[in-house]
């Protein structure tokens, strides 16, 4: 029943909200997320944990609690957008997005190259994935199989229906980094979703001040194919979003394959962290992040959280 609920809520959500007047509604998604950061649920706490190491302790609380206000209002918008984003035309994509420094797609691919894209949970990555195949690049990205199966179709066909070849993380009829490597050699940009993976694979690396992990997936792609790595932050502005690509990802020469692994994650650490200290309120963690954290402060989301995420 409650998967049935889960399914029958994202498919409304999708039909109803690109029906509605954008003003009408942006207010309603502005008034729920101001409602759940005074609620302050267990995810609410999350973000709010968060962010209090992103901005450190000096910080009083009452300018903390307008930050945690405007992460759930750039989440929101996340939402809305993602919702709305079928009923967008290329035109509209193209004037709601822009990525600093995206030459380099051109450049690679010119040279024959795909080019790997780190990013963390920030701005609305799947209006950037978007934003990439309306101007033509090629895009090929994972997608963790989520539960209920059915939504997690429905995202599949949602990013599908923009532009966006999607391999699923688990359960497809190959390796997902053998797929991504022939994508690579086909001259794909390949954006991976980079900052949380608190899994036995993850990698640890030091963020904030404290020890988390991150995926390996980038730096073993890199390792594997010679493509090179950009970093990319994102964050909202008024009317559109906008994100700068960063690097490429200096590259070891030396060390055994682990040792190299970890200094690549740790550098895309580094520069994940600037970006998210730059614009806090535009980093979407509402899970736990850090491995050296209390456990018993809120609960990971459910799908609700984070089914838009893969």
């Amino acid at each position: 029943m409650k998967d049935k609920l889960v399914e029958w809520s994202y498919g409304a959500a999708w039909k109803i909200v690109r029906t509605m007047p954008e003003g009408m509604a942006a207010g309603l998604f502005r008034a729920g997320a101001d409602r759940s950061a005074r609620k302050r649920g267990k995810s609410v706490e999350r973000l709010r944990g968060n962010l209090r190491r992103v901005v450190g302790d000096s910080v009083p609380d009452e300018q903390l609690d307008i930050l945690v206000r405007d992460g759930m209002r750039s989440y929101a918008r996340y939402w809305l957008e993602a919702f709305r984003l079928p009923s967008m035309d290329q035109a509209e994509i193209l004037r709601r997005f822009d990525l600093e420094n995206c030459e380099v797609f051109d450049k690679h691919r010119a040279e024959g190259k795909g080019i790997i894209v780190a990013l963390p949970h920030a701005g609305n990555w799947d209006l950037a994935g978007a934003w990439v195949c309306a101007r033509g690049w090629p895009l090929t990205t994972v997608a963790e199989r989520l539960k209920p199966e059915a939504v997690y179709e429905r995202f599949l066909d949602f990013r599908r229906s923009l532009g966006m070849n999607i391999i699923p993380h688990a359960g497809g009829e190959r390796a997902p980094i053998d797929m991504l490597a022939e994508a690579v050699a086909d001259r794909h940009v390949v954006p991976l979703l980079g900052d949380r993976d608190l899994s036995a694979r993850g990698v640890e690396v030091s963020f904030f001040g404290g020890r988390t992990r991150m995926p390996a997936g980038p730096a073993l792609l890199a390792l594997r194919t010679g493509a090179p790595i950009y970093t990319v932050n994102m964050w909202n502005e008024p009317h559109r979003s906008r994100g700068t690509l960063k690097g490429p990802v200096p590259i070891p020469t030396e060390g055994t394959q682990t040792e190299r692994v970890a200094a690549i994650t740790q550098y895309i650490a580094d520069d994940f962290a600037a970006g998210i200290a730059a614009n806090p309120s535009d980093w979407h963690m509402l899970q736990r992040m850090w491995i050296d954290a209390p456990s018993g402060r809120g609960a990971d989301p459910g799908v609700a959280q984070s089914a838009g995420r893969g």
